[in-house]
């Protein structure tokens, strides 16, 4: 027999990065994933970032546990909602932030237990010193779908004290041209909203020769676009002391290093917050001007009203922001500006909202994620007063209306031009998707291009999600 398993990831770039090494565990023991009618086991990479979430994610654990199948769960939410899990699913088998690599443990358990109707927790699974093994002692049975009655071990609970299994590890790419470098864990701040800072603890930047080690590989391997990914990328070197022979390293010197690895691919920094990006903005903007770093600026600023930036405890002033953006649109005139924006926080006035707005409005931001606020538990903010969910629904219909006005009007203002072109990976289809310098999407159709070549294009057409080009002879 062959288990099956199907598995679901939820949330951002570094879920996904942890998810494809996941997906890399499964495919090294020889098991198939499957749809979720015929699995055995339900193997979910959790987010705790937002309720709905949350609800959904709780959903899917409880009722593949009343199917009498087997659940993992891992992620952000056993490190900070252990609770809910084992409420929902008592009989899960759970993971901590930090224990990937322990999948494969468990995953032979389960096998191990299908296969001979018993599973013995104490001669399958060994804890080790970096480890917190907790299991119940007395077993439980549940019968499956097809009537059969398994004898199961209590729940087992894993959770390690230091990340391991992030870098340098065999891989399912979601996309086998797009390599997702995961370059540091956890967040030295705590914006009074954040439940991830619970979840995942201070900030531990990686070894920069095991992130060069880990993009390395990934280039011989064939990937031409990286995607450099943390809570915060700009953070990266925060941790490293005075007595580290890294000390002193920060994510410019890092960006230095990594384009200076050998082949033909592109970097996309992720995430970067403006109140760790202004200590480094100089040498950052330098780095920037490589050609092998797009010229793409995530900024998330979550409110433009100082007041709502106080209360969320998000260390910077808009004038922070106003330097960063205007710094690197100077140096990059035709920069891709991304921001992230939580509408209906705490105490959020219609004043409040309309700076959001003519922020907006001045920036005209590229891409605008709006989330809705959602009150999360143990962070600083969740004892607050929250706002009526219609004004949160409101707001967040109004600003995404404003969001994709100046989207296609920029769009198409594009239309026209000749731009130069980074292949990133084949079409759904037919063709190729390729980036701008700028990190533009742009199809081109009828080409013999492939990943990893570089042309001119002319932009004929706008779509709301991406360019089409042609050719330049």
């Amino acid at each position: 027999m062959k288990m099956k398993i199907y598995f679901e990831t939820f949330g951002c770039s570094a879920n996904q990065a942890s998810a494809e090494t996941m997906l890399g565990i499964i495919r090294s023991m020889g098991f198939e994933t499957s749809s979720e009618a015929d699995a055995d086991v339900y193997v979910c990479n959790t987010c705790t970032v937002k309720y709905t979430t949350e609800q959904k994610i709780l959903h899917k654990i409880r009722s593949f546990g009343d199917s009498g199948r087997y659940v993992v769960v891992a992620g952000c939410m056993p490190e900070v909602q252990l609770d809910l899990i084992l409420n929902a699913n008592p009989e899960a088998y759970v993971l901590g932030i930090n224990s990937v690599l322990d999948l494969k443990n468990v995953l032979g358990g389960i096998a191990s237990n299908l296969e001979n109707s018993k599973l013995n927790l104490n001669s399958d699974f060994n804890s080790n010193s970096n480890s917190n093994f907790n299991s119940g002692s007395q077993p439980s049975s549940g019968s499956g779908e097809n009537g059969t009655v398994r004898v199961r071990a209590a729940p087992v609970r894993i959770f390690s004290k230091s990340p391991d299994g992030f870098l340098n590890l065999p891989k399912v790419r979601y996309n086998s041209n797009i390599h997702i470098c995961q370059i540091s864990t956890g967040c030295n701040f705590g914006c009074s909203y954040c439940i991830v800072k619970l979840a995942r603890g201070n900030l531990i930047s990686f070894p920069p020769e095991e992130i060069i080690a880990d993009i390395t590989a990934a280039v011989a391997d064939g990937c031409s676009e990286i995607w450099l990914t943390s809570q915060d990328d700009s953070q990266y070197g925060m941790d490293f002391k005075s007595d580290s022979p890294y000390h002193g390293l920060r994510l410019p010197e890092l960006l230095s290093m990594i384009v200076q690895i050998p082949g033909n691919f592109k970097i996309r920094v992720g995430m970067m917050n403006p109140f760790s990006v202004l200590p480094i903005l100089p040498r950052l903007v330098d780095v920037f001007s490589d050609s092998k770093i797009f010229k793409f600026l995530h900024l998330p600023i979550q409110s433009a009203s100082e007041n709502v930036l106080k209360t969320m405890n998000r260390r910077h002033k808009m004038d922070d922001v106003d330097l960063i953006i205007q710094t690197f649109q100077e140096r990059f005139p035709d920069l891709t500006l991304f921001t992230d924006i939580i509408v209906g926080f705490c105490g959020e006035t219609d004043d409040d909202f309309q700076q959001t707005v003519d922020w907006i409005k001045k920036y005209r931001p590229a891409k605008v994620n709006i989330s809705k606020y959602s009150p999360r538990p143990g962070t600083k903010a969740f004892s607050l007063r929250n706002l009526d969910s219609r004004i949160l629904t409101e707001r967040s219909k109004i600003l995404s209306e404003i969001t994709d006005e100046i989207k296609l009007e920029d769009k198409n203002k594009r239309v026209g031009k000749v731009e130069n072109i980074f292949v990133s990976k084949y079409g759904k289809e037919s063709g190729v998707m390729a980036r701008t310098d700028d990190y533009k999407p742009v199809i081109v159709n009828n080409t013999d291009l492939k990943p990893g070549d570089t042309a001119k294009v002319r932009i004929i057409d706008a779509t709301p999600g991406y360019f089409i080009g042609e050719l330049v002879e």
